[in-house]
């Protein structure tokens, strides 16, 4: 809708098309009958009352109707999960075409990757007019580590050993907080302020990262240990150790709410009860590798023999898995005809796109 400042003239809005008409002072608009408004609607079409909303509709409905989207957060997904196949770059306006059907319009995308691009998250690469985008180097890192949690099709075994980050010295409280900060988001848990655990996670990579994240400075005055268990009959078990370190409830109400989610659209494709587009393919591809991101960023991904029986989390891995397969030919037509780079070229996707989460599982998510 246009707007419209008034200073001693009349305004009249054509309604609908953002149009403004200035009256002169002194003329009068001519009264006309009010015409009926014209319904492009096919004559078969039903009633908005009985429109049946598909799953796959309402989860993109909901995404659409959010007060608040962390456009950066998204775009991140969709370079993990769409760029990245492609070569790692993409032209600004073809994701802007890529992501407008969710509702995210062309200010508030330019406006996020120029944040992505002043936190060290992206690049820019001019060609002429126009600008690709892509990962930087440390966004790469961290990008690769989430990938490999996210498409995994199973969970890593445990060595029954325990790697410690134990720190030494003094600390200034922003320090202090960086190392918090990075450290869980490397899936550490924290015992106290001064010794951080996982059971899995590779240290040296773990140093390796805090390198490339800007905190290389603080390394001589962490001791990296990995610890065997000492079989002591009274001693704390690992259950206690990961009670201690980690809250995992309020993650399993999330993973619980993930499923509740993704699971009528996962049943309506294994019934072809609706057909669903290339473009919303890749819509909802987009975002179930997005939420399921967010939750592994919360998720420790401690092995299954530290975690409850019923832990929600499984299953969630495995409709993950499931969708996101029935989801990626689609999707893949999509993107060969709307992604271009800033030359005007369309990338190829690699072939080990079709590598992930291709691991056979011996659980299968029940109909």
């Amino acid at each position: 809708m246009a707007r419209v400042i008034g200073g001693g003239a009349a305004i009249a809005s054509k309604r609908g098309l953002g149009v403004a008409e200035e009256v002169p002072e002194g003329r009068h608009l001519p009264v006309r009958k009010p015409l009926n408004p014209l319904d492009f609607r096919p004559q078969n079409a039903r009633s908005p009352a009985t429109i049946v909303s598909s799953p796959s509709q309402q989860i993109l409905d909901d995404f659409r109707r959010k007060d608040r989207v962390h456009a950066g957060s998204l775009i991140i997904s969709v370079f993990g999960d769409a760029v990245v196949p492609r070569g790692g770059r993409i032209w600004l306006g073809s994701l802007i075409r890529l992501l407008q059907p969710l509702g995210l319009n062309e200010r508030l995308v330019r406006t996020a990757v120029f944040r992505l691009v002043r936190d060290e998250w992206l690049a820019s690469a001019p060609a002429g007019r126009r600008t690709d985008y892509l990962l930087t180097p440390s966004a790469e890192q961290r990008m690769d580590e989430a990938s490999r949690l996210i498409y995994a099709a199973a969970m890593p075994q445990w060595d029954r050993r325990w790697r410690l980050i134990v720190t030494v010295g003094e600390f200034s409280s922003r320090d202090r907080d960086r190392l918090r900060k990075a450290l869980t988001w490397h899936g550490f848990g924290a015992l106290n302020n001064d010794c951080f655990v996982h059971p899995s996670v590779d240290l040296i990579a773990t140093f390796d990262a805090l390198v490339a994240e800007g905190l290389g400075s603080l390394l001589d005055r962490l001791k990296p240990l990995i610890a065997a268990d000492a079989a002591l009959g009274a001693a704390a078990t690992d259950a206690a150790m990961v009670h201690s370190a980690w809250d995992l409830a309020h993650l399993a109400d999330l993973y619980r709410d993930f499923v509740a989610r993704y699971r009528p659209v996962l049943g309506q494709l294994r019934e072809g009860s609706f057909e669903t587009s290339d473009e919303t393919a890749l819509l909802l591809r987009v975002l179930l590798i997005h939420d399921y991101r967010r939750l592994l960023l919360r998720d420790p991904v401690l092995p299954d023999v530290l975690l409850p029986s019923d832990w929600p989390g499984q299953k969630a891995r495995l409709l993950c898995r499931e969708l996101y397969r029935r989801l990626l030919s689609a999707s893949e037509r999509h993107l060969d005809a709307c992604f271009q780079l800033a030359d005007g070229s369309v990338p190829e996707a690699s072939p080990r796109l079709h590598e992930r989460f291709r691991d056979p599982d011996l659980l299968s998510l029940p109909t």
